[in-house]
Order: C-alpha cells, then structure tokens, then sequence
C-alpha cells in the first residue's frame, strides 16, 4: 500500500466521477498550501504529512489522466430502481372495479 491518506486508497478514487475527483484534488492544494506555510514557520509538527498529501496529488492526477486517455474507466452512475409498490388485496379489487367498467363500454361500441 503505499503511502497518503488511507481514505484515497487508488481503488476508492475509481468510484469518483469527474467533479467529485477535482474538489478532492482542490482540498489536497489547499492542505498542501498550508503544510507548506506551517512548514515555512517552523509550526510543522508533521513532516510525513507532506509526503502524503503530495502522493495524494499524484494519484488524482494520475486517474483523471487515465480516464482522459481512455486506460481507466469512468464510473457509471446506477439509477436504483424504483420499487414496485405493493398493492393491497383491497386496491387490486377497486382497480379491477375500475378497469371492468371501462372495458366493457369499448365493446358496446365497438
């Protein structure tokens, strides 16, 4: 495994889509900013955080570049069905009421 942040381990950043991957990447600018600054201070506590969160970078970058090269496949969003609802032994019986009626005009006219 290698070394950042556990929570952008390279198979979980295969499950971002597009936008989602840019922000990821504009928060890791930002943290990387102020390490840097903290650093320049001597406020750093953590120097290993450095090292991580540019690795973090490399490895977002490196899967928008696969997936505008075409080697990473972009995920598709999955629209969960919608469940079928349930009808009761009560709303069949009005339905097919309802639906008897109808029929049954159609073919007096027909």
């Amino acid at each position: 495994m290698a070394i950042g942040s556990k929570e952008l381990a390279s198979s979980e950043l295969d499950t971002f889509d597009g936008d989602q991957l840019v922000e990821k990447l504009k928060t890791a600018k930002e943290e990387l900013f102020n390490l840097r600054f903290q650093s320049a201070t001597g406020q750093l506590e953590s120097h290993g955080r450095l090292r991580a969160v540019k690795r973090d970078i490399a490895r977002i970058y490196t899967v928008i570049r696969e997936r505008e090269l075409g080697i990473r496949a972009t995920p598709v969003t999955v629209e969960a069905p919608a469940k079928a609802e349930k009808k009761t032994k009560k709303a069949k019986t009005e339905e097919s009421a309802t639906d008897a009626p109808a029929e049954a005009d159609e073919t007096k006219e027909a």
